[in-house]
């Protein structure tokens, strides 16, 4: 047996005894809900971070040609989502830890459009739109229809809900239902793989072990550096936005390839990722470098049909210091991947935390920055009696800072892509040509040193951005940037000519050219730069160079109060410009150091502002600002008099309690209190805190799911106005209306109902508080529920006056009003006139009167008006149930509006068999709060629905 092959079973069967996965019990039906597996909590921690977007959207689009059965397509997509629970999955939130909530299985809605052009547009726009995990859905369909017989199918799925290997077995699965559907037969499925909730358990239960694991692993990457070719950008926000460069490769060179990896015992991959070591060791003239790769964890039989998120990063390093051959440094690599493949199931954040500073460079860059991957071009879904062809719906957004690519197939490439805030796009151009050189020269010589395979040392010709940016301007004669180790670059500039910039317009132009972390505070003019006889710049002799670019900052707003949060989850209180990264800072304690200052200062932080501003001088004086923000705001609506409300948690008299605040109504209800110049807590998840903090509002963070926050929102207020609402989870809202009013220690209350407490009344005409008529909805059935408990508890406490108010559709220029519009109840019938589809609307049936139908809706500024004039002690509609209705529009009057306004080729479809869900003739009266629902110039229904379509 030769030493290689003996070095492989060495490492196989320590493989086999490495972290074996025990296999917990079965959980128990009362262990609660579900934690977020590793990885999973990594893609929350983004999107919770502002660091999400669309940037772990999955698009799946195929072309499909032939008679496609509709229904059969939307029946699938929901047979598909029942069979995998983490379809249907939610990540909402208690305490600081999500968790995973699979809600009932339900209809997967399939809208269908006419495709515009091509649609490539429209399949970006809607492939790009970004999830929200607390709330729902993680998957979404779409049909574009070209011709009668031409559709394209897009599913977009969030990645915390997928990965590659998922992607294989949700395509057959689809396949097999759309077939079952479609025939009327049952579907001939294998049994689905293990939940993934489960498999998210069996991880949590052994994090004890896999922390033990990450010790040895961060070990192994002490010293490891980031790569330097790789610009430090700014902690925070980042757009991601990506370039692209491919080089085409011949298939006998990819054969080639395999059959050197073979003579060495190595996989294709291997091949590949010993090549992107070689190419950026001559590239960044560094030995010792670390490479991401990705591992998935579906060797166990159970986990083969899971679909979930199972994958994992493997940090590979290899010193591949000396003048050894390529086929020397393919035994080194190799070895180095079988060793962290030892290891696929640690998870790499936590190896992340064991790091702690040292898992980023001096200047902030991560550590696993740039990845290498093999991959296989991508397959169309397959639908029986259809042609089927992929459709590459690309966003454009990278996840790395720059990833080296072998893609196989008939036309195989080689691929670089990079984020351009961490590379320029000339560097990761010349980046693919050397991979691609490599990769050639092997194949014919695997023998040859290191250092006689093409490729050129590309840092030393890499320039500062600015300067670069600088140097372009056709005004500036010299300039000069001189970087410093806190803050941002000092730029220095010449200028010529005529009319030449002032360095107020050079800034203005960096503010396009450059990263935002790269940006200078100012660029300073000057005669000529300072250089010495070697021709480089003095820097001693530039203004300002000498000393920090960025003065200390005097001790602003609460310091030691950050200070002290900071050690608590760091361990030792740091100084006051203590870098949060340096100090063993990361994502996840971002969030928890957020989430603890917000409350105990009371002014909005997110995580994403402790990445911004990593030092406690920094943070201190970031909240100081808030709050002066806020006074100033309340001072604007004349409401503001106290002096000292920054530490202050008493409310301050005549506080409205305003739950629901971010959404389409809460949020007009939030800016006409703040116009009348009355005091608001506003209810609001942590994530969403810095929505109402623009207007000014105090917060108080919650969810309708806490109810000791909402007990701890409603103490001392004078009024309540409770317009937050789950519409699905029932149980929820009705404890919810408990908990605030066990809280509730008097003053107006008034909760915003629905007209669907009526249900289905008699006649067509319907009083204020009339009789419900049968069915009632559910969602029905729960408002009145909580009308019932309000009621009964003012009586019984005598706090009060207690105000109901039921409400209609309600429109309005809020983004999720006009989502409600085009996905709600009126869904049907906008989808159908943006489809050019006939629009079918009830009819009488033959022999029967003709009978009016349509919708009550109320305008949101116009609702809000009223709710805020309900909330006053001397309230319009004290201890009554009341409507709020701006007016009514006939099914056929919208339509024709929506027709109109979206240029549709629908006509009207009369007919007896419409949704009877539209039969809907009642009017509803609205005597009470007619003078607060006079609408304004605007507010009539023609002029809201062009605003809300536009």
């Amino acid at each position: 047996m030769s030493k290689d092959q003996n070095d492989l079973l060495r490492r196989a069967r320590n493989r086999r005894t490495a972290l074996a996965p025990q296999r917990p019990a079965a959980a128990d039906a009362d262990a609660g809900p579900a934690p977020l597996s590793h990885a999973q909590q990594r893609m929350w921690l983004m999107e919770h971070l502002g660091q999400g977007g669309s940037l772990y959207n999955v698009p799946i689009a195929t072309r499909l040609r032939g008679p496609l059965d509709r229904d059969a397509l939307a029946t699938a997509l929901t047979s598909l989502a029942e069979r995998h629970a983490v379809l249907r999955t939610r990540y909402p939130r208690r305490g600081e830890q999500p968790y995973q909530h699979i809600e009932p299985a339900g209809p997967v809605q399939l809208p269908v459009l006419e495709a515009m052009g091509d649609g490539t547009e429209q399949l970006t726009a809607e492939a790009a739109r970004p999830f929200d995990l607390t709330d729902g859905p993680v998957l979404r369909a779409l049909l574009l229809r070209h011709a009668p017989e031409d559709h394209t199918l897009l599913l977009t799925i969030h990645h915390i809900a997928v990965d590659g290997g998922s992607l294989p077995v949700l395509a057959a699965d689809l396949a097999e239902l759309y077939t079952a559907a479609r025939d009327g037969a049952e579907p001939r499925l294998p049994a689905p793989g293990m939940p993934y909730a489960e498999y998210a358990r069996q991880e949590r239960a052994r994090d004890a072990e896999l922390t033990a694991a990450a010790d040895t692993l961060a070990a192994h990457l002490a010293g490891a550096r980031p790569l330097p070719l790789l610009r430090a950008v700014a902690p925070g926000a980042r757009d991601r936005r990506a370039g692209l460069h491919a080089v085409p490769l011949d298939p006998a060179t990819v054969e080639g390839l395999r059959q050197l990896g073979a003579r060495h015992g190595a996989t294709l991959f291997a091949v590949v990722l010993t090549a992107a070591f070689a190419t950026l060791r001559t590239a960044a003239g560094q030995d010792d470098l670390t490479l991401g790769c990705a591992s998935g964890h579906r060797a166990r039989p159970e986990l083969r049909r899971t679909v979930g998120l199972g994958v994992n990063t493997l940090a590979v390093r290899a010193d591949l210091v000396g003048d050894g051959s390529f086929a020397e440094a393919l035994a080194q690599v190799r070895g180095a991947l079988l060793d962290a493949q030892q290891h696929h199931q640690v998870p790499f954040d936590l190896v992340v935390e064991r790091l702690g500073a040292a898992a980023r460079g001096a200047d902030g860059t991560p550590l696993l920055s740039v990845s290498c991957d093999l991959v296989q071009p991508a397959t169309a879904l397959t639908l029986p009696g259809l042609d089927t062809e992929h459709v590459d719906v690309d966003l454009g957004l990278a996840k790395f800072d720059l990833t080296l690519v072998l893609e196989e197939g008939p036309q195989p490439r080689c691929i670089v892509q990079h984020d351009h805030a961490a590379l320029d796009g000339a560097t990761a151009a010349r980046l693919a040509d050397a991979l691609a050189a490599v990769l050639r020269t092997v194949v014919e010589d695997a023998d040859l040193p290191l250092a006689e395979l093409p490729g050129e040392l590309l840092l030393s010709t890499t320039r500062h951005p600015v300067l670069e940016a600088l140097a372009a301007h056709p005004g500036v004669a010299d300039a000069a940037v001189v970087d410093t180790a806190d803050g941002p670059p000092l730029a220095y500039a010449v200028v010529r000519g005529p009319v030449a910039p002032s360095g107020t317009d050079l800034r203005a132009r960096l503010r396009s050219a450059v990263p935002a972390a790269e940006l200078p505070l100012a660029v300073t003019l000057l005669d000529r730069i300072p250089r010495g006889a070697d021709g480089a710049v003095d820097r001693g002799r530039l203004p300002g160079a000498a000393v920090p670019a960025v003065p200390a900052a005097p001790a602003v707003g609460p310091l030691e109060l950050v200070r002290t949060a900071f050690g608590e989850l760091l361990g030792d209180v740091p100084p006051a410009d203590g870098d949060f990264f340096a100090l063993g800072g990361h994502s996840l304690v971002a969030v928890q150091l957020a989430e603890r200052l917000r409350t105990r200062v009371g002014v909005p932080l997110t995580g994403l502002d402790i990445l911004e501003h990593r030092t406690p001088r920094a943070l201190a004086a970031l909240l100081a600002a808030r709050e002066e923000e806020r006074r100033a705001a309340l001072t604007r609506t004349a409401a503001f008099h106290s002096t000292d409300a920054f530490h202050s948690t008493e409310p301050r008299t005549g506080t409205v309690l305003l739950t629901g605040a971010t959404g389409g109504v809460g949020a007009a209800v939030l800016q006409e209190l703040m116009a009348q110049g009355r005091p608001v807590r506003v209810l609001v998840r942590p994530e969403s805190a810095h929505l109402p903090a623009l207007h000014g509002a105090e917060i108080a963070e919650g969810d309708l799911a806490d109810l000791d926050s909402l007990q701890r929102a409603v103490k001392g207020v004078d009024a309540v106005i409770h317009a937050a609402c789950t519409f699905t989870e029932h149980q929820v809202d009705t404890a919810a209306m408990r908990a605030l009013l066990d809280g509730w220690s008097g003053g107006p209350f008034v909760f915003v109902s629905s007209i669907d407490a009526y249900g289905r009344p008699p006649g067509t005409e319907v009083a204020e508080g009339g009789p419900s008529g049968a069915p009632v909805t559910e969602y029905g059935q729960a408002k009145l529920d909580c009308e019932r408990m309000l009621f009964e508890h003012a009586e019984a406490t005598g706090h009060g006056p207690a105000t109901v108010v039921r409400a209609p559709i309600v429109w309005g220029p809020h983004h999720r009003l006009r989502d409600q519009l085009r996905w709600g109840s009126t869904g049907d019938l906008y989808q159908a006139a943006l489809a050019g589809r006939p629009i079918a609307l009830p009819a009488a049936a033959p022999g029967e009167p003709e009978e009016w139908n349509g919708a009550a809706w109320v305008h949101s500024a116009a609702l809000a008006r009223a709710l805020a004039a309900c909330a006053l002690p001397d309230g319009p509609a004290a201890g009554r149930i009341v409507n709020a209705i701006t007016g009514h529009v006939s099914w056929a009057e919208f339509a024709t509006e929506l027709i109109r306004l979206l240029g549709s080729a629908s006509a009207l479809d009369p007919r007896p068999d419409a949704d009877p869900e539209l039969r809907r003739p009642w009017h509803y009266r609205a005597e009470t709060l007619a003078a607060a629902l006079q609408p304004e110039p605007g507010e009539d229904w023609r002029s809201v629905l062009a605003a809300m379509v536009g």
